[in-house]
């Protein structure tokens, strides 16, 4: 059955009515979240006080905790214990000498708690600088170095590379009875390195590894028993290697190296 205009239109007017609201019902829903927003800000108001106390806690050798104490204030100056970035005032920390990591906690209602912990020194780079067990130069100009580091040196970039060098062959060296007291590597890439007794290895550009290997295999055995009367032993050789004496001169150890030049 059609329907009439004037009930089409009842029927649309119905169909487009909005929904009832109770007015109450939502006043009182809207004060409600507004007093838990207010208390909510209290509360943050209330928890954000100034810092006055900071603890600073760790192993000390060479880091100051006066100096980290200092450092965290001038980063904490004017914030609140809520509102302070702990990792921003941590990562700050690292630029003081001698601070490997160090985390920052809240130490509530007005403090802060510091855990530093020290780099530790693996070896000496060049003069005055000091490498970590990473072979990271964390110290270029250290004012007091361990006269027991191995002394290590290289072009600047190489410190990781000389690093790992080192500790690679000490391993070797350390289970055959001595101890490396230095590598270096020259600006032409060519490596040697010092024994505790005094003797110089001299391993040279090309197939360093090979080279390193040959001496232990045939050259260790001399250096042990002949250490007191050799100044050095060259490895540039790819068919033996020579040896430098300390009374002067010197002679091939083994092989037949008449016509193999070692590289300058």
């Amino acid at each position: 059955m059609a329907l009439r205009p004037k009930n089409r239109r009842k029927l649309e007017e119905r169909r487009w009515r909005l929904p009832a609201i109770d007015w109450r019902r939502l006043a009182a829903a809207t004060a409600s979240v507004a007093v838990l927003g207010g208390a909510a800000l209290g509360v943050a108001w209330a928890l954000d006080q100034p810092i006055e106390t900071i603890t600073v806690e760790g192993r000390f050798q060479r880091v100051s905790p006066l100096d980290v104490e200092q450092a965290v204030k001038q980063r904490v100056r004017g914030v609140g214990l809520v509102g302070v970035d702990l990792e921003a005032v941590g990562r700050g920390l690292h630029g003081i000498a001698w601070v490997e990591s160090a985390s920052v906690q809240r130490a509530w209602p007005r403090g802060l708690r510091v855990l530093v912990t020290e780099q530790s020194a693996a070896a000496r780079w060049g003069a005055n600088g000091l490498l970590n067990a990473r072979g990271e130069l964390f110290i270029s100009e250290a004012r007091h170095i361990p006269p027991e580091l191995p002394k290590l040196s290289g072009p600047a970039g190489s410190e990781h590379d000389v690093a790992a060098r080192y500790l690679a062959v000490r391993g070797r060296l350390m289970e055959a009875g001595m101890h490396l007291t230095a590598m270096r590597l020259d600006e032409r890439g060519a490596w040697e390195f010092d024994l505790d007794n005094g003797v110089t290895v001299r391993l040279g550009r090309r197939d360093v590894d090979l080279r390193f290997e040959r001496f232990i295999a045939a050259g260790l055995a001399l250096v042990a028993e002949r250490s007191g009367d050799i100044a050095y032993v060259d490895m540039r050789y790819s068919n033996g290697f020579a040896v430098g004496w300390r009374a002067g001169g010197m002679r091939l150890a083994a092989g037949h190296a008449s016509d193999d030049n070692p590289d300058a």
